[in-house]
């Protein structure tokens, strides 16, 4: 049975924005790179079954990323039938039989990964797809550069494998240029090995969507575009908006507080609307006194501390503002726009995070 929706607080994604962004980035790399599409924490909560079918169907990349084998596993059942890399580290080793079986190619960031891996795949008699990874001074996962050769050599020459991939992450391409030059000589000096040992990988890959923006040159076989894709990367359209509606309208006397901890206090008489979403729809306490939303078309003000399923706005300067008032959270209404790195900016955090906290009570429409 289909949920019904009646709470007014619900997210937009624009899918031929979404396609408009992959073809961009197309238009980038070339007609020869291939694109992996970051489906990873639900698509950065966009939806990732909705954006791999849309992408699938039509045919906007080559690859899916994921973060793990039971994100990969979702997008099996839904269906998709495209190339799937878990990007994260998979633990315990038993996970990789699932992920053999399911065909999700996995990443391997220890000589030990990769024994597990081979070991399980003999015994299913199904060759396992791997990507090594290979930490250049992200500092995360992979293996390190005095080790990576040998992870290589014994998958290149172990007959229950394939070596679909070499890849490492880039961590600060947007704001370190010296370090970012350390890190892809590094990547360099591998695949220099890798060739000088007649070792052959389908696809060697390096760049997010910073190292597409800032080192063009290194976009090898295949780039990673997340932030460019989902239009949080400036040049690119923003998929998805954020919109609610006005429930209740009040007129508040001054020296009137709003919300816990009277955190705000009205100077003088105003108008008050109350919108129902809060931080446990994603929308932080720590935008707070601080956040702006559209209502027809103007900025009003969050007032008082964010609540968990109600946040307070000034309408004062919109005196006709009604109850069931459309208001947008993230988007455009007229000639504003919000976006999630405004609210980042103000939250001290980034736009990757206010997206993937977005909760599955808030629903998603899509648009094509």
């Amino acid at each position: 049975m289909e949920k019904p929706f009646l709470r007014p607080t619900w997210a937009e994604v624009d899918l031929t924005k979404y396609e408009a962004n992959l073809r961009k980035v197309r238009g980038m790399v070339g007609p020869d790179v291939k694109i992996l599409g970051i489906l990873k924490a639900n698509a950065y909560g966009h939806g990732a079954v909705a954006l791999g079918q849309f992408a699938e169907e039509k045919q906007l990349c080559q690859f899916f990323g994921v973060a793990s084998v039971e994100e990969g596993l979702e997008l099996r059942a839904a269906g998709l039938k495209t190339p799937i890399l878990v990007l994260g580290s998979i633990y315990p080793f038993e996970a990789f039989e699932y992920a053999i079986k399911n065909k999700l190619a996995v990443t391997i960031a220890s000589l030990d990964a990769a024994h597990a891996v081979a070991d399980i795949a003999a015994k299913l008699g199904i060759k396992a797809l791997c990507h090594v990874k290979q930490d250049t001074g992200m500092g995360r996962i992979g293996t390190r550069r005095g080790g990576v050769m040998a992870v290589l050599q014994f998958l290149a020459h172990n007959p229950h494998v394939i070596l679909d991939g070499l890849y490492s992450h880039l961590s600060s391409a947007d704001c370190d240029p010296a370090y970012t030059e350390e890190q892809i000589g590094y990547f360099r000096d591998t695949l220099t090995n890798v060739r000088l040992h007649g070792i052959h990988i389908n696809q060697c890959h390096l760049c997010a969507t910073p190292g597409l923006i800032h080192r063009p040159d290194m976009v090898l076989d295949m780039v990673r575009p997340g932030h460019a894709e989902l239009g949080l990367e400036d040049g690119f359209e923003p998929i998805m908006s954020l919109k609610t509606r006005i429930v209740y309208v009040k007129d508040v006397a001054a020296g009137a507080s709003i919300s816990y901890g009277r955190s705000f206090i009205c100077p003088k008489p105003m108008k008050i609307a109350t919108i129902p979403l809060g931080y446990g729809d994603g929308f932080l306490r720590a935008l707070s006194n601080k956040a702006e939303v559209l209502v027809r078309g103007q900025r009003c003000r969050v007032l008082g501390n964010v609540t968990m399923d109600m946040t307070m706005l000034d309408i004062t300067a919109v005196p006709e503002a009604r109850v069931g008032d459309e208001v947008v959270v993230v988007g455009q209404q007229g000639q504003e726009q919000v976006r999630f790195a405004d609210l980042a900016r103000l939250a001290g955090t980034i736009d990757y995070e206010l997206t993937t906290l977005l909760m599955p009570r808030v629903p998603r429409f899509y648009k094509k």
